[in-house]
């Protein structure tokens, strides 16, 4: 009980120094000891490192969840060390509307036979954003964490350690300084006899804070040398982070990637699927019995007259018998490789040339293209138009 009750006496007298070394170093009452201008650049790089890795991670979950309640409810699991349960993604939920919808309203119709098309789109849609998810929370995000609960505490640590030993290094300078002063005031007074004890004193203060100048200077030198080297380890930090930005662009590539594909699938089957928009020769609303039959002509849409979108009961014309118009052709690179869903389209092979037209009343979204003999129906995202 003595031994503790003399340790916290000798840590209170400790903490009382630091606090008045500091306290008069903040109204200019007392000198600092400065670090070097490459010690302050390490430590304003470690800062910035810190700050912003906190703002890119504090984002990310933002981007990977932006519902604020579910990202307090995972904190909450992970603080825990308990799994955070499983939870559906809005495409997912949103496909399963779709297919109840579809279910209810009539899976024959052509709207419920749309909805499950577009509900299967969608769940596939959620499971990519599922996997990006999962993907990008174990390779960037957790690594990003795990500099600022790991690495930065450490090095937050021997920085605070470092402040106290430069404290004490500054108290004694200070108190060396005074005795100092007090023993070169002495030698000033005559030599009297009675005077010899304190003159004695006064140089044995000076002897002992010297000692403890030594001392302090010592610890002061060893906890700068291992705060240096921690703060020279954020330049393997920041290697490691980079790693980590590459692979979650890597992962961010293929999820919109995925996301591309699918809704290009489901457009492809929306374009030939039956009662579609597509090449309808119904009107709107049935024309008036007093409009003339010009007028009537005039505001019937356009028929295509090629193969794939003409309307049911007519004859489609085979694409070979299509001529290309006189002009209003254009040279087209292909951007992907396109295969082709039935006879009436041309398979594509990135980066190769075709010409390509458009022809009256046919889908905006799609052309004519040709590639020697062959002709047949492009999807125009596949294209980069050319002059």
């Amino acid at each position: 009980m003595d031994f503790n009750m003399k340790k916290l006496a000798s840590d209170a007298g400790i903490f009382f120094t630091r606090a008045v070394q500091f306290t008069e170093e903040k109204f200019g009452q007392a000198e600092k000891t400065e670090l070097d201008a490459h010690f302050e650049n390490l430590l304003t790089r470690a800062d910035s490192t810190k700050n912003w890795t906190e703002k890119i991670l504090r984002q990310t979950e933002v981007l990977l969840q932006p519902n604020p309640s579910a990202r307090v409810e995972e904190f909450l699991y992970e603080k825990l060390d308990r799994k955070v349960p499983s939870r559906v993604t809005n495409g997912e939920l949103l496909a399963q509307y779709m297919a109840e919808a579809a279910s209810e309203l009539g899976p024959t119709t052509p709207y419920g036979k749309t909805l499950i098309k577009v509900a299967e789109a969608e769940k596939r849609l959620g499971g990519a954003e599922r996997d990006f998810i999962h993907t990008a929370s174990i390779n960037f995000l957790t690594p990003l964490r795990n500099f600022l609960e790991g690495d930065w505490k450490t090095i937050s640590k021997e920085r605070r350690l470092l402040q106290n030993r430069r404290l004490d290094l500054d108290a004694c300078k200070a108190r060396l300084k005074k005795a100092k002063a007090a023993e070169a005031k002495a030698t000033t007074v005559p030599d009297f006899q009675e005077t010899r004890p304190r003159n004695y004193i006064l140089s044995a203060s000076a002897s002992a804070a010297e000692q403890e100048l030594r001392v302090a200077q010592t610890e002061f030198d060893r906890q700068a040398e291992v705060t240096r080297l921690l703060l020279e380890g954020i330049s393997s930090t920041h290697v490691n982070h980079l790693r980590c930005l590459h692979e979650f662009v890597e992962s961010q590539t293929t999820y919109y990637a995925q996301c591309y594909r699918h809704m290009l699938d489901l457009q492809k089957q929306l374009g030939r699927f039956p009662g579609t928009f597509i090449g309808t020769t119904e009107p709107a609303s049935p024309p008036l019995s007093s409009t003339s039959p010009t007028t009537t002509a005039a505001t019937m849409p356009v028929v295509p007259s090629v193969a794939g979108l003409a309307p049911p009961g007519e004859a489609a014309l085979c694409l070979e018998e299509v001529a290309p118009p006189a002009s209003g052709t254009r040279k087209a690179r292909v951007l992907y490789d396109y295969e082709a869903a039935d006879s009436s389209e041309l398979a594509l092979l990135a980066d190769e040339l075709i010409t390509v037209y458009s022809l009256p009343g046919m889908d905006p979204d799609w052309l004519i293209g040709e590639r020697g003999n062959k002709k047949g129906k492009v999807p125009v995202t596949y294209l980069e138009l050319l002059s």
